[in-house]
Formats: C-alpha cells, structure tokens, sequence
C-alpha cells in the first residue's frame, strides 16, 4: 500500500469502504473489521454465551460478509447489515450445536466490579440463556446494545412489532426466572 492511500481509506465511510472492496480493494475490508470487530464481538458473545463458540461466531460472520458484500443493497447502514450477519451466524451455530452439557461459567465483570454486582450479572447471564434464541436474540440488542426496535427488526429480519413483543416477553420470562416482579424494583438490602 502506498503512503497515500492509507489516511484516506480511514476517513472512508463504512458504505464506501464496502464499495471499495466490492470492486476490489484488497484494504477496504480490513478497515471495516477494524472498525466493526469489537463491538461485533460484543453482540456474538452476548447471543451465545461462550467466547469460543463467539469467536468461532464472529469468523463465520466477517467471512460471510466478505464473500457476500454484493449482496448488501444499501437499504440500512453497514453497521446494521453486518450485525444482522453476525447474530444469523450466530444463530446457525447454536442451531447446529448438540446439547451438551452445562458450559462453566467465565467471568463476566472486570476486575473493578464488586462481588454482589458479579452475581448478579452472571444470575442475568443464566436466566438470558434460558430464553428462546428469538427473545433473547432481541433483547440482546435492544436492551444490552442500545439498538433501535427499527434497526433490530431489520438485523434479525422481523417486523418492529415482533422485537416489541419479543423483548416484552423475553423481559417478562427474565423477571420469573430471576424471581422478580415486573414492573417492581426490587429493595436493596444492606
């Protein structure tokens, strides 16, 4: 690469860069892993729950979309299409995955994190687990991700109406699984 094209190609947009790599750039698509990589990581390990099995997520998901940038059609942003990419690998790994049995646990919460927020994030992690791939698929990104209803919709390639009602329902079953009452903060004790 020249010493000229490597300022310019970073201040590229993301549907730039993908039109760039479309027509062959051999460095446009690095630079969108580069941007994209973590907070991608983030959503896969948050779906399946295993860093291993994220990671294994996160390869198929950048090498789909590298072999089928053509196919994004400029509808939403890039950030949208490559997270629809990634949650759908996602959910083809854990679709394909025997039952085995229960993964040990791994640490959640950095180090600065206190013990009882500890549990609590990984009681969150338990109970999201035993939510419907769906349900858990929406809240994960709306409620963990900050996603728009409308950009999850279009990720997970359902009606904005679906996410709705999954993320009510995935709540509903989080709150009886973690015996909470819906709605009621729960009292802090000291």
């Amino acid at each position: 690469m020249s010493p000229g094209v490597a300022a310019p190609i970073a201040d590229l947009s993301d549907r730039e860069l993908l039109a760039l790599h479309v027509d062959g750039d051999d460095h446009a698509f690095a630079e969108l892993f580069r941007r994209h990589k973590d907070r991608m990581w983030a959503v896969a390990l948050r779906t399946v729950r295993d860093p291993e099995l994220a990671a294994d997520c996160l390869q198929d998901g950048f090498i789909a979309a590298f072999r089928r940038a053509e196919s994004y059609r400029g509808e939403a942003a890039v950030t949208t299409w490559l997270h629809r990419i990634i949650v759908n690998a996602c959910l083809d790994r854990l679709r394909r995955r025997k039952p085995t049995a229960e993964l040990p646990e791994y640490e959640l919460a950095d180090r600065h994190d206190h013990h009882a927020s500890t549990e609590v994030r990984l009681d969150i992690q338990e109970a999201l687990a035993r939510l419907p791939e769906g349900q858990r698929a929406a809240l994960v990104l709306v409620d963990m991700h900050a996603v728009p209803v409308a950009e999850a919709a279009v990720i997970l390639g359902v009606a904005e109406g679906t996410i709705k009602s999954r993320c009510a329902r995935g709540r509903a079953a989080l709150a009886q699984h973690l015996g909470l009452t819906p709605g009621v903060r729960p009292v802090e004790q000291d």
